[in-house]
Order: structure tokens, then sequence, then C-alpha cells
């Protein structure tokens, strides 16, 4: 029996970005493909197969420990990413800003999918790590983007900024190109 199931729902990529150097900067630059590696998007400076705990999970390693790196990509909802701008009070905001990878439209309730979920296209596969808490590290892009709103992203980004993962299956990801979620199948945790 199959682990994980395919459903109904079919993203289309309508945006990729590269980050060349974060030590420079947060935000990422356009790209029309990802090659994706095992280790992460060819050219991508958070790329690798471990990096450093960081301070999301310093309830289980100290910071700093090496740990395997589930947080090779950010994905956003083109939809979700609408309701951000509209909650701040502009018309849209640039996925470039916020460090996405992948701005995916047409899978309902993103940020929430589960983890473990895959999101499969023709030529490479994602794994879904888990919610992608917002953070204050996009605002200074923000506010220099868009003078007066970048304190205003934390908040409105709450249970909308998207989800981290990791490629599970190497390949090509291309602008218009559509993602299949599959959902892990079994019921919820019921402690």
């Amino acid at each position: 029996m199959p682990a994980l199931v395919p459903t109904e729902y079919t993203g289309r990529v309508m945006w990729l970005g590269l980050n060349d150097d974060r030590a420079a900067g947060l935000a990422n630059r356009s790209v029309e493909a990802l090659d994706l590696q095992f280790s992460g998007p060819m050219g991508e400076s958070r790329r690798g197969l471990t990096r450093a705990s960081c301070s999301r999970v310093t309830s289980q390693y100290p910071k700093g420990s090496e740990i395997r790196n589930t947080r090779q990509l950010c994905l956003m909802s083109a939809e979700e990413l609408a309701d951000i701008a509209s909650e701040m009070g502009v018309e849209a905001l640039a996925p470039a800003l916020l460090s996405v990878s992948i701005l995916v439209s047409g899978i309902p309730d993103f940020t929430h999918i589960p983890p473990a979920s895959r999101l499969v296209s023709a030529g490479a596969s994602i794994c879904i790590d888990m919610e992608n808490r917002p953070c204050h590290l996009p605002a200074k892009g923000i506010e220099a983007a868009l003078p007066g709103k970048g304190g205003l992203f934390k908040v409105a980004a709450k249970a909308r900024r998207g989800v981290t993962g990791w490629v599970e299956r190497e390949g090509a990801l291309r602008l218009g190109d559509e993602l299949r979620l599959h959902v892990p199948d079994q019921r919820a945790w019921l402690p």
C-alpha cells in the first residue's frame, strides 16, 4: 500500500528565485528554471545536505550544531502572498523580497499542507518539511522597496508564510510546470 497518496490538487509554478549570496542579503533573483539536486538548487547560497542549526530548533540542538538541511527551499502560495500584501495595504509584494524559491498557484491552504507531503513535477520532487514561520528578516528589504511597510510583514504573514522543503528527486523545475500534491496516508496525530 502506498505511503503517499496523490491528491486532486495541482499547483502551477508562477515564479522561481535563487539567492546567490546570503551574506549580501535575503532577496532572491528571478530565474526561469531551477536545477534541483539533492543538495538543493544549483547556484543557491543556502544549498547543502546539512546546515547549522538555528533558533528554530534550539529545543532539539545547541545553536550552530550541524543538522540535515530541510530548508533548501522556501515555497509560497501566490494566493497567500496576495493576502499578505492586501493585509499590509500594498498592491503587491514581490516574492524576491521574501527569499521565495518557488511561488505556486492553485493549492488551497498551502501553508498548512501536511509535513512530509510531496510536490511532484514531471522533472523533480520536493519533500515538505513544515510551515515556514514569519520572521523579521524580510522587513528590511520590504521597507527599502515599500517605505513604511516593512514592519507590517511579520503579523500579516502569520499562517501564510508558506513551507520549507528539500529536494527528494533531482531534476529541472521551470516556470509554468505543474506540481501535484501527494500527502501521507495516515490519520492526524491524536495523543
